[in-house]
């Protein structure tokens, strides 16, 4: 297919639309009226790309076939069938994925134009590789300060020694609880308090794309592990490897703590908790930035209808009407910024959008796989009574060496 240079993503479709009519034809119809997108998502979204994909058809003349997959079988299964021929044009996916779809060659930029601004910057920002746009937005999700309204009114502490005293004062087993998925660590989680003391996991380029630096070291790292060492087992005993997710849930459940870290799927445990959101608060004096995930679509690199694809994506799935199916059949928050504004008059929506707001996307890059294991474990050891900088550092310098084999 011939590429159209020096024109937005939207103009080259209508481009390539317009080159197809003839004899009185209308722009509605393709060059080649057997043109076929095929498009892969899960169950929840099916419903959604239907209405996009319908008056996609009726205006472009092009086929539109929906092919319904498990979402955990997405990844694997793209990464394997594209450079076959076999896989879709476009697929519903994770932002954390990118780095792997990149490295293995299945994706293809996109350019949203103008429409950029529509979304948080956020979600543009995870689905951003080495300074290029791979995917089009469409939901977001990240942890925030969870409290009971009850014991400790709505308010949001500021500071972490602030959410403490007012937990002391409500007076329960608690002042506070958060997952550490036991005695594995959960450096997901406990991301805002650490980002709080200056610490990322990578380092960001002035595009905001992920290197593979490893930010976590020196003395906002080292400042960060004594921090939890102090509210850990040989200290105040605020942070816990005997609290799993169930456990975690039950204690704020049933009153024993006020406060909780927690993200928007654990709402419907608390059925009898007068709940509260807001963002998680500072522990370090810089603002506490969690992790956030964003959905959205791919488009394959070996597409034979790219440009298609793309006016699909761009004007079809990039549209208000369109985000608002995805957020009514999936409803996480929305990536399209009006849309997030409008769902945000839901007290608890708007405390986990001001959340992610201060957030930053997990990172995608292939490197962050070999992360979690060495970081995990280290948090917990320290939690437990490990020394803080010994176990801390001797973390960075061995994920440091595994990235460098």
């Amino acid at each position: 297919m011939r590429k159209i240079i020096g024109i937005g993503v939207a103009a080259a479709a209508s481009a390539l639309l317009l080159a197809g009519c003839s004899g009185g034809g209308s722009a509605e119809q393709t060059a080649d009226s057997s043109a076929e997108l095929v498009i892969w998502t899960d169950q929840e979204r099916e419903a959604a790309i239907t209405t996009a994909a319908k008056a996609f058809e009726e205006e472009t003349g092009a086929k539109v076939t929906l092919v319904q997959k498990n979402f955990e079988d997405l990844r694997n299964d793209f990464i394997s069938q594209v450079p076959t021929g076999e896989g879709p044009d476009i697929t519903v996916g994770s932002h954390d994925w990118l780095g792997a779809l990149v490295a293995a060659g299945v994706v293809d930029t996109i350019d949203l134009g103008e429409k950029a601004s529509e979304f948080e910057p956020v979600a543009i920002e995870a689905m951003t590789y080495d300074g290029q746009l791979y995917a089009l937005p469409y939901s977001l999700e990240t942890v925030a300060l969870v409290q009971n309204v009850d014991l400790v009114g709505a308010d949001a502490p500021a500071t972490w020694d602030e959410m403490i005293q007012k937990g002391l004062a409500a007076g329960t087993e608690r002042p506070f609880v958060i997952n550490t998925a036991g005695e594995t660590g959960d450096g997901y989680t406990m991301y805002g308090f650490q980002t709080s003391f200056g610490a990322p996991v990578f380092v960001q380029d002035s595009s905001g794309s992920y290197t593979n630096e490893v930010g976590m070291g020196g003395a906002a790292g080292e400042a960060f592990a004594q921090w939890l060492h102090a509210n850990g087992s040989a200290g105040t005993g605020y942070l816990s490897t005997t609290i799993d997710y169930d456990i975690n849930n039950e204690l704020f459940a049933s009153g024993k703590a006020p406060y909780t870290v927690q993200g928007p799927w654990a709402i419907s445990s608390f059925p009898d908790v007068n709940v509260a959101v807001n963002p998680i608060p500072s522990a370090g004096g810089q603002p506490a930035a969690p992790f956030v995930g964003v959905q959205g679509f791919y488009l394959s690199s070996q597409s034979k209808n790219a440009l298609l694809a793309q006016e699909f994506l761009v004007n079809y799935l990039g549209t208000e009407d369109a985000q608002r199916a995805l957020y009514e059949a999936d409803p996480r928050i929305p990536a399209w910024s009006s849309l997030a504004e409008e769902v945000a008059s839901d007290p608890i929506i708007a405390g986990f959008l001001a959340s992610s707001q201060n957030g930053v996307p997990m990172p995608s890059i292939p490197e962050m796989g070999s992360v979690w294991d060495f970081w995990n474990a280290a948090e917990s050891q320290i939690i437990s009574g490990a020394d803080p900088s010994g176990t801390w550092n001797k973390m960075i310098t061995d994920l440091q060496g595994t990235l460098a084999g």
